[in-house]
């Protein structure tokens, strides 16, 4: 039923995205046409946004695609790993616009361009119309993954630089006042650099096999240990395959008689259930290695 579910929502979201990515695509054309008439390096620095953008959604899509393959023996995942190194990317990409518009923008403060203040604030809102509408499709399903959040991600930020975009229009039209362009540029710059390097933080985290964030391993050893039958944990380990697919295993140390009894066999399944229940990141995928007190692994190359 799990897998059902899964494969039912990555379908979902697959189509959401190939919307997203269709208006997208649509908007970054009109952008360039726009910034080529008008001259604004803020219509400009939203048209490259959008270009990351339209390639984060491609990346995205071809994710989501990916993610429905069914595992084989050589990729025992399945391709699972997909969506993390597409929110990577995207991630990085934005933070490279971001840069690069704050750094021109701080320049052209000091050398203003002649902008058409009108053909800017008409490009402005077909850009806004179009990332809000890509916003609505893609809002029920930004929670599922990272891959998803950062497609969703990218959208908001083009409707805040779109937004950007009509107040220097505005502002340039009444008062001629060129400088606003630029300002403009380093606003959605602003807005751009944190969340790419948020975002960027937690696909590292995942990349780097860190233990899941909201689970701490300490307290898994120590409800591990309370068991009446363990006598030890070690080589106790945590981390993510990806957007909600944490998997842990550890080396569980039990009496020898465990083994005589048959009670071995049952804590097996007792531990299992106790990750996977009693956290508040639930393991599902779990593996435990029960060694008997006398047979226990050597300490060489053990790890706590």
């Amino acid at each position: 039923m799990s897998h059902d579910h899964d494969h039912g929502l990555a379908t979902t979201n697959r189509k959401k995205l190939a919307w997203a990515f269709g208006i997208t695509a649509t908007i970054l054309v009109a952008e360039v046409i726009g910034a080529l008439l008008t001259n604004s390096l803020a219509l400009l620095v939203d048209a490259a946004h959008m270009l990351t953008d339209t390639t984060g959604l491609l990346l995205a899509l071809t994710a989501a695609t990916l993610i429905m393959r069914k595992p084989t023996a050589k990729r025992t995942w399945g391709f699972r790993r997909a969506e993390v190194l597409s929110a990577t990317l995207q991630s990085t990409l934005l933070l490279g616009v971001g840069i690069y518009a704050l750094v021109d923008g701080i320049r052209r403060l000091f050398q203003p361009a002649e902008i058409a203040g009108s053909g800017l604030l008409i490009f402005g809102i077909i850009g806004l119309l179009g990332n809000v509408a890509s916003m609505l499709v893609l809002a029920s399903g930004k929670d599922d993954n990272l891959n998803m959040r950062a497609a969703f991600l990218e959208v908001v930020n083009d409707a805040l630089g779109s937004v950007a975009v009509i107040i220097s229009a505005i502002v340039i039209s009444t008062t001629g006042w060129m400088q606003a362009d630029s300002i403009a540029a380093m606003l959605i710059a602003i807005l751009i650099i944190p969340r790419a390097l948020k975002l960027l933080g937690e696909t590292t985290h995942i990349l780097l096999e860190s233990t899941p964030k909201g689970l701490d391993l300490e307290d898994v050893r120590a409800h591990l240990v309370a068991h009446p039958q363990v006598l030890a944990v070690h080589d106790l380990h945590a981390s993510q395959i990806a957007s909600n697919l944490p998997i842990l295993s550890a080396h569980v140390v039990v009496e020898d008689a465990a083994f005589h009894t048959g009670a071995a066999a049952t804590l097996l399944g007792e531990l299992q259930s106790c990750v996977a229940e009693h956290f508040e990141v639930s393991i599902e995928h779990s593996t435990f290695q029960i060694e008997s007190y006398s047979h226990q692994t050597p300490e060489h190359g053990r790890h706590d």
